[in-house]
């Protein structure tokens, strides 16, 4: 089968592997889409031994069953599937209070197991949920990323936040834009560093944008709240600078989360934090039960996961790659078509 294959630091080439076989529960996918995913890209770019070559990347993936195995969840062959990208025990603490995200199992495809830039995916049938009809494969791979907005929403929902300031526009604070105003009903204010991007998330819906490390962004937030900041920030960025700037944007009360992975160690005013009572929140992933919200939201139409995404054969994977890691104007998300 062809891949894009990953052998070895700051290298990647279309290569052709054997078909993989499937263990007991197993289910054997014939790959429809595959995302580029932005942890991918740091990852490749800072020679991150979170993805180790060599190996296949690619955990954003819906599919078509071609063997379904012995699993008795009952997936038959040609039916159509969108995988949760972690693979989980089931068993552990976090998993039985329904926190499968959190599973101190966990594995993730791309990164402990073989993923999906590839024609064939070996999947258990535990991480995979129906792919409803009339939801586009481009747009069903993209179920992850968008259920990474959706679990944020569900963290901020016990805050009625009213207004939401989002930091990057890339497909992370896109899909968490799109989940927060369709869940909770906010305006937002999305910064980013790209216009093509800023554009993108006008058409989306955002109330305001702002060329990120411009006055701008300080100046439609003292607008909108009078001042004191806004109910809630969230940092798809994930630099020391955005995350200090999420503190300082989020009112007395309000609530930060920060899902970007861009930087790790980073010092701030933990007195502000402290005396203002601001929460801050870290998210990672998703559980099942938000993928197939997400899921739902894409076949209700309420979400556009097309119109700014780019689609790119396999065999042109290693283009794609490049074109997502040093995106310019129109470049914010590329897909994988086997």
């Amino acid at each position: 089968m062809t891949t894009l294959f990953y052998p070895a630091w700051e290298s990647l080439e279309i290569r052709d592997l054997p078909v993989p076989g499937i263990s007991e529960g197993g289910v054997l996918l014939k790959v429809a889409a595959c995302g580029i995913c932005g942890s991918e890209l740091e990852t490749y770019r800072n020679r991150s031994n979170r993805r180790t070559p060599p190996l296949v990347m690619g955990h954003e993936f819906c599919g078509t069953v071609v063997n379904p195995g012995t699993s008795p969840l009952h997936f038959k062959e040609g039916q159509q599937v969108v995988s949760y990208a972690l693979v989980i025990c089931g068993l552990c603490r976090p998993c039985r209070r329904g926190d499968t995200h959190l599973c101190t199992k966990r594995e993730v495809f791309g990164m402990h197991r073989p993923g999906a830039f590839a024609e064939y995916v070996s999947v258990p049938a535990s991480s995979l949920i129906p792919w409803p009809e009339g939801v586009p494969a481009q747009a069903a791979c993209l179920a992850e990323p968008l259920a990474n907005g959706v679990h944020i929403a569900d963290r901020l929902q016990p805050h009625k936040p009213r207004t939401v300031v989002i930091l990057g526009a890339g497909p992370i604070g896109l899909m968490c834009q799109q989940a927060v105003q369709v869940m909770l009903g906010v305006r937002t204010i999305i910064s980013d560093t790209v216009p093509g991007r800023l554009e993108t998330a006008k058409k989306l819906g955002a109330f305001a944008v702002a060329k990120a490390g411009t006055s701008e962004l300080d100046a439609q937030v003292a607008e909108v709240s009078e001042g004191e900041g806004v109910d809630a920030v969230i940092d798809a960025v994930g630099s020391e600078t955005t995350k200090q700037l999420a503190l300082k944007l989020v009112r007395p009360g309000g609530a930060v989360v920060w899902i970007g992975l861009h930087e790790n160690t980073i010092s701030f005013d933990s007195y502000a934090v402290t005396l203002s009572e601001k929460t801050v929140y870290g998210s990672y992933a998703a559980t099942l039960g938000e993928l197939a919200y997400a899921v739902k939201l894409m076949s209700e139409g309420k979400v556009d996961a097309e119109s700014w995404v780019q689609t790119f054969p396999l065999e042109r994977g290693v283009e794609a790659f490049h074109r997502m890691l040093n995106a310019q104007g129109n470049d914010i998300k590329g897909v994988l078509l086997p």
